[in-house]
């Protein structure tokens, strides 16, 4: 099978995570491509292969050399993003791209474009597994799963390539936070691992965001508008007030590279009680403290004008930056960005602005930077992927194999 027929089949399965269920893994999708894999492991000849109800499927890849040499693990994610559906997905490959306009739906004038997305002109000649404008593709991480196991598979039937010992991992529930939350970093048995998660080919990262979520609960007092003089409080204008009291341009749409931000991803609400649901980003661990402060100093302005309990803040901390798991150990960044360079891909090493399972297993012992899984605009219709982004994807993790066997 080759890595666009895994691939296609791949995306063919509902995955699509939920972050209001409590259980995981978050949807049943999941589940079923989860056992489809656990069967194609072992037809393939990976042993130890192993699915716990929560989803979590391991597998190895048993060392074919005589030297000890460190175990390193595989990663990618089953669960594609919630904020499109990933049902019925019905991807079409755009052979040997002319740099044009690609009409994903033609009833509907859904045009993925070089002049909105101008990332597509440096995937001109190349193939592109497009969406049909009403779904997601789900190359985020399908992608990343066909080229673990392409990767596996190449090394299975080429025994004369020596590697030692190698563990694969597929997770659910990446997109909504939770894919670490119960992997068993003491069962993979690695010394480190990569996440085949990241987008753009030659992207190597191991530098995210700390996170945290913050939902703010205003309490107010709804009266009848013509008898409301000095007894309502509209909850409503004092969320607009605390809004407003957040930097403004310290958000999304007016940052990038290395600056944080304050996001405001939920209103809901009315007069009597309204909620906000912000998250909080910063790579620098002691602005992050400073932001989480600022909201805390926010509501407690408000308090102490309204009145006790009018405001209440839940502040969570999410994730926190890898980086300072990963300095320690920047030999496995060595190693990874040495692979590409020898597959003739150039690496281009930065900070994920974002978030990633590999963050949180590295906290939990298991170092794990992020690779280049070769998809681009990841969670929603216009998303695409190069199917020689993601060939050159397998080729990194084979010689990155290779390269380890010689540590």
């Amino acid at each position: 099978m080759t890595i666009t027929e895994r691939f296609l089949k791949y995306v063919s399965f509902d995955t699509m995570s939920d972050d209001t269920t409590n259980i995981t893994p978050s949807t049943p999708g999941q589940m079923v491509f989860a056992k489809y894999l656990k069967e194609e492991l072992i037809a393939l000849g990976l042993s130890e292969v192993t699915l716990d109800e929560n989803g979590y499927l391991f597998a190895t890849l048993p060392s074919n050399i005589d030297k000890d040499v460190p175990t390193v693990g595989f990663i990618a994610h089953l669960d594609t993003s919630p904020d499109m559906t990933g049902k019925d997905v019905s991807p079409r490959i755009v052979e040997k791209y002319d740099g044009s306009d690609i009409i994903l739906c033609n009833k509907e004038n859904i045009i993925l474009s070089p002049k909105q997305f101008p990332e597509l002109l440096n995937h001109k000649g190349e193939d592109l597994i497009v969406t049909n404008g009403h779904t997601l593709l789900g190359a985020d991480d399908k992608a990343g799963i066909a080229e673990i196991v392409t990767a596996m598979e190449y090394l299975i039937n080429n025994p004369e390539i020596k590697h030692g010992k190698i563990r694969v991992g597929f997770n659910p529930d990446e997109e909504i936070g939770l894919g670490a939350h119960k992997f068993d970093v003491e069962k993979f048995g690695c010394e480190w691992a990569y996440t085949m998660d990241g987008g753009e080919l030659g992207e190597l990262e191991f530098e995210n965001f700390n996170a945290a979520s913050a939902v703010i609960t205003i309490q107010g007092r709804n009266v009848h508008p013509g008898y409301a003089k000095n007894k309502m409080i509209n909850s409503i204008t004092i969320a607009n007030q605390l809004i407003s009291m957040f930097p403004r341009h310290e958000t999304p749409e007016h940052t990038d590279k290395y600056e944080g931000f304050y996001h405001l991803v939920g209103i809901e609400g009315g007069v009597d009680k309204t909620t906000l649901t912000y998250i909080i980003r910063d790579h620098d661990r002691k602005i992050f403290e400073e932001r989480k402060q600022k909201v805390t100093e926010f509501v407690k302005r408000l308090n102490a004008e309204l009145g006790s309990g009018t405001v209440d803040l839940e502040l969570k901390d999410q994730y926190y930056n890898m980086r300072e798991k990963i300095e320690p150990m920047m030999h496995i960044i060595d190693l990874a960005a040495e692979a590409m360079k020898t597959v003739g891909v150039e690496p281009n090493i930065k900070a994920i602005r974002g978030g990633t399972d590999g963050a949180q297993l590295s906290f939990k012992g298991l170092p794990c930077p992020n690779i280049f899984a070769g998809g681009l605009n990841f969670h929603g219709r216009y998303e695409f992927v190069p199917i020689q982004n993601m060939e050159k994807a397998t080729k990194v993790i084979v010689e990155l194999v290779q390269r380890i066997a010689k540590v």
